[in-house]
């Protein structure tokens, strides 16, 4: 009796199609941020509301990160990614039948545990399936295509969402179309993992190997200034954006986010021969010049300054996230992979929340440019600090070697 032969993905459109799925989780995250004023102005539900709504996505993906973390290093990629595929579908649908803020909090909750699955499985397997082995490429590579798919997804559902029909379903029919075919590529990939054990589920703090300490304590110092500044852009600059171009254009607000993202990942393939450590530290400088210039322009009123200085930060953004992650993936341990960068993506989205759900807890009170210029200088002053961090640990002897090896 002959076995059945089953379709497998060559290992470099494999390795195409992990970095996409990266790409697609996080453009399935930005997808509904230009939807939110048309939810809002449809179902009367307060900022506060708001704000919770996009609470409960990153609570999601941090859960999901904290119990599920390391699952794929037992149960294989193969089937964590496809598994997350899935529940982004599941997500999907959910905002494609929503009728009321009820069906917000659940579509988002669903796409926040089902983003951590695939942010974890699918950074891993860059690792696994980078056709050199090399690690400092394949944080490049995760590094253009989260920054890429976030700007993507916001533009693409803000373009849909003005000027096709049915403003509310057609972005998500799109998603589901490309999830699905992410979904096929997923069962067709090869399996990386070679010996798998049964997955355990508990809640454990993020676990970084001793040999790995000194690389990730320098991709914490970067991350926590660039998705520090990406939480505040998605929470607050769609509406300034309207606001500064005095349009109700869905477009404004998808045009913030891409002004931001666009230079983040062209920024990462100019800076890619930047020593991590370095680029660390000089992203977040660039981050805290861009953010006094966009506070600055706020103040202005000038919707063209805003978007100029916006694209300054993205550059910042940008370097400082590029140096996090190849400072990290150049020294993951084959064994912990997902786990490592698990615990990677636990800094990524503590950083991003934070400050995005204050911002939306204290708009309510002060309005939107006030909050836009404190919550720029606050996390103008966190750059600097970083930066000045990131510099001094890029030039221990201890933090060189690892980065390197």
């Amino acid at each position: 009796m002959t076995a059945k032969i089953r379709f497998r993905l060559p290992p470099t459109a494999a390795y195409v199609l992990v970095a996409a799925v990266i790409g697609l989780a996080l453009f399935a995250s930005a997808t509904p941020t230009p939807l939110y004023d048309i939810y809002r102005a449809d179902w009367h539900f307060s900022t506060l509301v708001l704000t919770l709504v996009y609470a409960v996505y990153p609570i999601g993906v941090l859960t999901a990160l904290l119990t599920a973390g390391r699952i794929s290093d037992d149960l294989g990629r193969r089937p964590v990614i496809a598994l997350a595929l899935l529940g982004l579908i599941a997500a999907s649908v959910l905002f494609s039948v929503a009728d009321s803020v009820g069906w917000l909090f659940a579509a988002r909750a669903v796409q926040g545990v089902t983003t951590g699955l695939a942010l974890g499985a699918a950074g891993a397997a860059l690792l696994d399936l980078h056709p050199r082995r090399d690690g400092q490429n394949a944080g490049l590579v995760n590094g253009v295509v989260s920054a890429a798919g976030l700007g993507a997804g916001a533009i693409v559902a803000a373009l849909l969402a003005q000027y096709a029909p049915d403003p509310l379903l057609t972005p998500f029919l799109v998603l589901l179309g490309l999830l699905a075919i992410a979904l096929a590529g997923a069962l067709a990939m090869p399996e990386p993992v070679a010996h798998t054990t049964r997955p355990r589920l508990s809640v454990q703090p993020p676990r970084v190997p001793p040999a790995t300490r000194a690389p990730f304590v320098l991709a914490a110092l970067g991350v926590l200034s660039s998705w520090s500044v990406g939480g505040v852009y998605l929470a607050l600059g769609p509406s300034l954006a309207a606001g500064l171009l005095h349009t109700d254009n869905l477009v404004a607000g998808g045009a913030a986010v891409l002004a931001l993202c666009l230079p983040a990942a062209v920024a990462q393939l100019v800076a890619n021969g930047v020593e991590p450590g370095r680029a660390a530290a000089f992203g977040s400088l660039v981050l805290a010049v861009g953010m006094g210039l966009t506070a600055a322009a706020v103040t202005s009123g000038s919707a063209v300054l805003f978007l100029g200085t916006t694209a300054v930060t993205g550059v910042g953004f940008g370097v400082a996230f590029l140096g996090a992650l190849r400072s990290l993936t150049a020294a993951v341990p084959e064994h912990s992979r997902a786990e490592v960068m698990s615990a990677f993506y636990v800094a990524c989205y503590s950083s991003l929340a934070v400050p995005a759900i204050a911002a939306g807890l204290v708009v309510s009170h002060l309005g939107l440019e006030p909050t836009f210029r404190i919550f720029t200088g606050a996390v103008a002053v966190l750059a600097l600090g970083v930066a000045a961090a990131a510099w001094r640990r890029a030039r221990t002897p201890l933090a060189v070697s690892t980065a390197a090896g």
